[in-house]
């Protein structure tokens, strides 16, 4: 009794058809190739924050400038520190003696302040001669 429909073929051979295999070569080839990172990784690029010996030693620890507008004795009064000062030229004289120009400087301005003393300590601040001037109201 035969169990299998085998034929039995001994001279003929196995072909293997290499076409899907040159194609999945290519494929992975052309993967490979596009998710390649060909850029420098991070910790080899140079940093964009450059230090600078001379200013970091000539760094001052002063504070910046702080022109305070707060009610005075007759009505509101500029504060530099300890001072009170009721003039706008007197408040640029101030001002000029600062040494650290490049800090900046601050004019806090409290509640019901005149709008002419806000724009008149900004003003002083700009004469004499800070880089930046910064307005802040106090609550």
């Amino acid at each position: 009794m035969k169990l299998s429909n085998r034929k039995v073929q001994h001279d003929r051979k196995i072909a293997l058809s290499m076409t899907s295999m040159i194609d999945v070569v290519f494929l992975l080839l052309i993967f490979f190739m596009t998710t390649a990172s060909f850029v420098k990784t991070e910790r080899d690029l140079d940093s964009a924050i450059k230090v600078n010996e001379k200013s970091a030693a000539q760094a001052s620890d002063l504070e910046p400038a702080v022109v305070e507008i707060v009610p005075g004795g007759s009505g509101f009064v500029y504060r530099v520190g300890s001072r009170e000062l009721t003039t706008g030229a007197g408040l640029t004289d101030v001002l000029r003696g600062f040494p650290n120009k490049l800090d900046g400087a601050f004019v806090r301005v409290s509640d019901g302040a005149p709008f002419e003393m806000a724009a008149t300590a900004i003003q002083a601040c700009k004469d004499a001669d800070f880089v930046s001037v910064s307005y802040v109201p106090i609550d």
